[in-house]
């Protein structure tokens, strides 16, 4: 396609329908939506304006059978008594009037019009319920606009009252599912919107020449012309021509070369054939939560400061956000926390990718040096290790910085130890490690290093020395030491098992296995070795024992900061494997592999497929619009290392030693007896399907319905440790030891990851169906299953269950003016505590739930549950930061 300033944009291949809202606000949009309605019928395009503007805005610039006006008005801008003056109050009332009261049949009627018109793309200028309309049609949607509703009226709200926010939020909500905004000059701060595209204005053509004009206005060529352009004046206004410069004349007209139309008109035609893809993509009201506060601290223009409402503060906070589930940062009156960050380091290789957290973190990177000069309030523990991590660096010397983030188990959980396929989703909280290599001799060491090398008489030699935030909520060390020849036997690395003996002495320091394990395990698994001291400071916002892999993000972030100072190239899942090593192995949880691949490989916005056997990733699943997840933390510890979860473990690996047996034993008979018994049953099975369930090397490789046809009722409910080793040897799994003398569960948990493997496989082919109400009941009802299968397994708890109960009622007794709900709910991870996942319409609504349940646990627990919601990229998608201190002269 090209774009012609004298024909406009030419013409496609493929013929759109394209439906066109303009806000009811003055002719102002619709005339400049005039332009773009006419190129884009010029290139052969139908163009159905829903508007409240006159017919003859439009006729008369467009004769077109193309062309077609619905008039309807879907929402009222500003109720004025001239254009100066704005009743606000009366203009929230009036929206509410217009749009609010009447908003659930307007969702329904503008579904089935764009269904009935056959819409291709929807545009909006500015109408904020044309962009939710075009979510629940399975329609793309963009807005054109230099402003939006949400900030003009949160002016009116600060006016008017802050209980009329909600408002604002729905507003606000509506536009975060489009597409992408093209943003015309002249823009205020717009939150809503996270991709754009900035274009020229976009204006009605010209009719006449410059020259045509000045000679019919009877204006001399050497005279300057400054226009005023502002509509509804009232009359009678008396200009002071004194305010004017010698020479100059004033006029109330408008005079710009529309070339921008063509871009516009461009933008919407390729955007509609797919050639366009915006940048990565937020899930609606995820998109506005990120947004509210830095949409206004990013857009604001240098020397002069966009105040942040303080009810939209107080009202972001109301959604969820609890203090201290992730990183945030007070706005700086003078700067913005980028600018500061940025007089604080050199980033000399890497990007910070826009991640909040990531520029906090680096600023309190830059606060170390003063830190003696804020102890004042803090608690014993924690200015430790606050003293600790401020001689921890030698700032004239590169760091580096690393991100992981935790996850949420949307589906899969425990089965991927089964070889199950799982979807995870990395979360907004991640852990940020900084690492600095030093000469033995230039290190900067503690002083209870320096008295341990003096005591060994030792010259200068690498050491290890670690600093982990957080040490005051999880009552562990906030330091740990130790020399890194004592990683080595000689002239090889240590093994696993007396690593983990080592780190298993001191519990207040086996925290430190999941950070220095890395070192041990490039040590063994790629020969890598260490020469220099290492530093390491570690701040993780991936709350412990929530059952969103606290331990994955620590290892990921751990071993990419490693990797990157040290110059080794490891892809994101060789570095997942790796780091999983070092939980089963060093740290001695049996965990499967899909948090650390999540932690490694994930993308933000995005469910990451992988089949665990052992780590294939098999795509990235986009989470349609309409959709979208919480956790919510029951309050109940989790861990992976805990008695429940390994019996669990080893009573499935018992079952799939027990199905390979029973099958090795059929086909034995058929050979020790020539086929005999029941030749014809056994020719209806097929011996190529025993013999691979003879061999089977992962549960989930077995179908649900061959295991209820042939091995469901063979297998016992129960196992004595020692019967089985009796009978079977072992159970063939590297990372657990079955304990003799305790009673297993074998036939549940043999039995879950073979069905939730195939209710995986269902969620991820329903996530690309058609949009309906239906197939969010589907999603939400295999939620439900897995939650009562890990219940079957003995790994539920008294408080996920009672969320998904919450979640439940929610669901069923739903009005029917609701316009959003929830449709399912699931413990997590390794179970038996920790955070449900709830899925849901993405919605404002939904948001509003979701709260209500965080209440409701609350009033019956005394326990208000963390929220998480949210996403970010995993460690791979954001590579590393190399950065240098700016030393002050």
């Amino acid at each position: 396609m090209r774009i012609d300033d004298n024909e406009g944009v030419s013409a496609s291949s493929k013929h759109l329908v394209f439906a066109y809202y303009v806000t009811g606000h003055g002719f102002g949009h619709a005339t400049r939506v005039v332009e773009v309605v006419r190129h884009l019928i010029a290139a052969g395009h139908d163009v159905h304006v829903v508007t409240g503007a006159p017919d003859f805005v439009f006729t008369s610039e467009i004769q077109s059978p193309r062309l077609k006006i619905r008039k309807v008005l879907l929402d009222c801008g500003a109720v004025q008594a001239d254009a100066l003056t704005v009743d606000r109050l009366a203009s929230l009332e009036k929206y509410v009037e217009t749009a609010v009261v009447p908003r659930a049949e307007i969702l329904k009627t503008e579904v089935e019009w764009l269904h009935s018109i056959k819409a291709d793309f929807v545009v909006s200028d500015v109408v904020p319920v044309a962009c939710r309309a075009a979510a629940d049609a399975g329609i793309r949607s963009v807005c054109v606009t230099n402003f939006s509703w949400d900030f003009i009226y949160a002016e009116y709200v600060m006016a008017a009252g802050y209980h009329h926010r909600s408002i604002v939020w729905q507003i606000a909500e509506d536009y975060s599912h489009c597409e992408f905004l093209i943003r015309l000059p002249g823009y205020c701060p717009m939150p809503a919107f996270r991709d754009v595209i900035d274009v020229p204005l976009v204006v009605r053509r010209l009719h006449k020449s410059r020259k045509e004009v000045r000679k019919e206005l009877g204006i001399a060529e050497d005279v300057n012309v400054v226009i005023l352009n502002f509509g509804g004046q009232p009359s009678g206004w008396n200009l002071k021509e004194a305010s004017l410069p010698t020479g100059w004349l004033c006029l109330v007209s408008l005079n710009i070369h529309p070339a921008s139309v063509y871009v516009a008109a461009h933008i919407l035609q390729e955007t509609a054939i797919g050639r366009h893809c915006a940048s990565d993509k937020f899930s609606g009201a995820r998109r506005l939560r990120d947004a509210i506060i830095l949409g206004y601290q990013l857009q604001r223009v240098p020397g002069r400061d966009i105040a942040i409402p303080e009810w939209y503060s107080r009202a972001e906070n109301e959604l969820g956000q609890s203090a201290g589930s992730s990183p945030t940062f007070q706005v700086n009156e003078n700067n913005s926390l980028v600018e500061s960050c940025s007089d604080d380091f050199d980033i000399l290789q890497g990007d910070v990718q826009g991640l909040s957290d990531t520029w906090t973190f680096l600023k309190s990177l830059a606060k170390l040096d003063a830190i003696h000069d804020s102890e004042k309030g803090m608690e014993k523990k924690t200015m430790r290790e606050r003293k600790a991590a401020g001689g921890l660096f030698n700032w004239e010397d590169e760091i580096f910085v690393a991100r992981a983030p935790g996850r949420l188990d949307v589906m899969g959980g425990i089965a991927d130890y089964s070889g199950s396929l799982v979807l995870q989703m990395p979360i907004r909280e991640a852990c940020h490690v900084a690492l600095q290599r030093n000469h033995p001799g230039k290190h900067r060491l503690w002083k209870h290093a320096q008295a341990r090398q003096q005591a060994k008489g030792q010259v200068a030699t690498p050491v290890l020395q670690i600093v982990s935030y957080g040490s005051e909520i999880s009552n562990r060390a906030p330091t740990f030491d130790m020399d890194l020849s004592d990683f080595m036997d000689g002239d090889k690395p240590i093994s696993y098992e007396k690593a983990r003996k080592f780190f298993a002495q001191d519990p207040a320091q086996k925290w430190a296995a999941y950070v220095a394990g890395t070192i041990l395990v490039l040590m063994t698994e790629l020969g890598v070795r260490f020469e220099d001291s290492l530093s390491f400071l570690v701040s993780s916002a991936v709350p412990e024992g929530k059952g969103v892999s606290s331990s994955a993000a620590v290892e990921v972030a751990s071993m990419s900061a490693v990797a990157a100072a040290h110059g080794l190239s490891i892809n994101p899942r060789d570095l997942a494997i790796l780091c999983q090593k070092v939980e089963n192995h060093i740290v001695g949880a049996p965990c499967g592999v899909m948090d650390q691949m999540t932690s490694s490989c994930g993308e933000a916005n995005k469910l990451l497929a992988m089949i665990c056997q052992p780590a294939e990733v098999i795509g990235l699943v986009e989470i349609p619009n309409h959709v979208r997840f919480w956790g919510i933390d029951s309050g109940i510890r989790h861990s992976v290392g805990g008695a429940d979860y390994g019996s669990v473990r080893v009573g499935a690996y018992m079952g799939r030693k027990m199905i390979k047996s029973m099958a090795s034993s059929i086909l034995s008979q058929s050979v020790s007896n020539g086929n005999g018994g029941n030749p014809e049953e056994l020719e209806d099975e097929g011996i190529e399907l025993l013999e691979t369930e003879a061999s089977l090397d992962y549960l989930c490789n077995l179908s649900p319905h061959r295991y209820e046809a042939r091995y469901a009722d063979k297998l016992p409910d129960f196992m004595l440790g020692q019967t089985f080793i009796d009978e079977y040897s072992d159970h063939d799994d590297p990372v657990t030891v079955i304990d003799q003398k305790r009673s297993y569960s074998v036939k549940a948990p043999a039995r879950h990851p073979i069905y939730e493997n195939f209710r995986v496989k269902t969620f991820k082919a329903l996530l690309t169906s058609a949009t309906s109400d239906e197939q969010l009941t589907a999603l939400g009802g295999l939620l439900y299953q897995c939650h009562y299968s890990y219940s079957a397994c003995g790994l539920g708890s008294d408080g996920t269950n009672r969320l998904v109960q919450l979640v439940q009622g929610m669901q069923h007794n739903k009005s029917t003016t609701d316009d959003g709900t929830l449709y399912g709910a699931k413990i997590t991870g390794g179970g038996s505590g920790g955070t449900v996942c709830v899925v849901g319409r993405n919605s404002l609504r939904s948001s509003q739930q979701i709260l209500e349940i965080q209440q409701r646990y609350k009033a019956a627990t005394g326990y208000l549950p963390l929220i998480f919601e949210g996403s970010s990229p995993g460690a791979g998608k954001f590579g590393y930061l190399r950065i240098r201190r700016r030393i002050s002269l």
